[in-house]
């Protein structure tokens, strides 16, 4: 039997989870204060604390730390890399608490966290489908300005997770014969084309439809003139498109919830705001469907906006032309980094080596000669 510690942190909380093989032992998630988190001055101060508080809620969970067998904890700002289990070296821990990231994500402590286990009991530490996961195919990766090309970021856990549990409970299929595709809804948004166990196309909230606080695909020309309008520093107006924009900009709330129960009380504006929301995702989704020519197995929505009926049947509505439409709400990451941590240690899957996968992202990426290099962006 193999017991499996499962870290992911956020900027206020620490979710963590103990699976032996396959089911779950506990499940906890961690709150901090407002007052705890303002005694750090960095991500990175945060280490010995959130540590501590993993390793007691494990004690006062009866599970002692020399018991676990493997730990897996959802990745930081990692640089592009193929989806699957990446281990835990140091050379990873150097890349995501080098000093020119300045916008350093909270779930890199897990990293830290599930490394500091490997080096105390000599356990497997690795991530598993990592924000940084990006497979887009070439074609799809050329944009119409060489120093921006597309590109996929976020929610790989959840989606991945939920195709391979569509292909299997569903289908009766593995996930590697299957065309999926999957819109990942929350605070953000991701929508993924997977073909064949590859994610070979997506529509990111940065281009496409906008979420309760992402701004979404808009019009270049205009977002420059706004840019430069001197209304905005450069970090308000990146706040416009990525944690400001969306429903909050609308409304003055990115709580789904509420928006959905003003519209129920007559208010016009946030009736067709929260309409345009779902009208949005689904022309993202029918464009993703025509890079295969519309042979789609399943659309899958998924996240937490994916609760509300009125947006899954407006969805489901505009594209189950396509194909059948499955609901599959919330989100299963915990799940999904055991899942993936025990297919790594039944021999499933091949634990990938970080250095290897650095030492050629940029390659792997480059598309446009003269052009340099293009890394993923931070995500804060």
């Amino acid at each position: 039997m193999e017991r499996i510690l499962v870290l992911n942190l956020g900027s206020t909380s620490s979710k963590i989870a103990v699976y032996d093989d396959d089911k779950e032992v506990f499940a906890s998630t961690l709150r901090h204060t407002t007052e705890e988190m303002a005694q750090f001055d960095d991500v990175l101060d945060q280490f010995e604390f959130r540590n501590e508080k993993v390793r007691e809620a494990l004690e006062a969970n009866g599970v002692p730390v020399d018991s676990l067998t493997a730990v897996c904890s959802r990745g930081g700002n990692i640089c592009a890399c193929p989806h699957g289990a990446i281990g835990i070296d140091q050379a990873m821990i150097d890349y995501l608490t080098r000093p020119e990231d300045t916008a350093k994500h909270a779930s890199l402590l897990g990293s830290m966290i599930a490394f500091d286990l490997h080096k105390e009991f000599g356990i497997p530490a690795c991530i598993y489908d990592a924000i940084g996961t990006d497979e887009k195919q070439p074609v799809a990766r050329v944009s119409g300005i060489p120093e921006i090309p597309h590109f996929t970021v976020g929610h790989t856990l959840n989606t991945r997770a939920m195709a391979i549990k569509c292909a299997e409970e569903k289908l009766g299929k593995s996930f590697d014969e299957c065309t999926f595709i999957v819109a990942h809804l929350g605070g953000g948004s991701s929508i993924r084309l997977y073909k064949n166990g590859v994610n070979i196309d997506s529509v990111n909230d940065a281009e496409g439809n906008f979420t309760p606080e992402r701004g979404g695909g808009v019009d270049g020309k205009s977002l420059i003139k706004l840019c430069y309008s001197g209304k905005y520093t450069a970090k308000e107006a990146m706040k416009l498109v990525h944690g400001n924009g969306g429903l909050k900009a609308h409304l003055g709330t990115a709580d789904a919830r509420e928006v959905e129960e003003m519209a129920n009380n007559g208010d016009e504006y946030a009736a067709i705001v929260y309409e345009a929301l779902a009208y949005n995702v689904g022309k993202d989704i029918a464009k993703l469907s025509a890079v295969v020519s519309g042979k789609v197995d399943r659309i899958i929505l998924t996240g937490g906006l994916s609760y509300s009926k009125y947006l899954t049947d407006y969805i489901t509505n505009m594209v189950s032309f396509i194909a059948p439409v499955e609901v599959m709400a919330g989100e299963y990451e915990m799940e999904a980094l055991a899942a993936g941590a025990l297919r790594v240690l039944e021999g499933k899957e091949e634990l990938q080596d970080f250095a290897e996968i650095k030492a050629s992202s940029i390659d792997r990426i480059r598309i446009v000669p003269g052009v340099e290099p293009y890394t993923v962006p931070k995500r804060g």
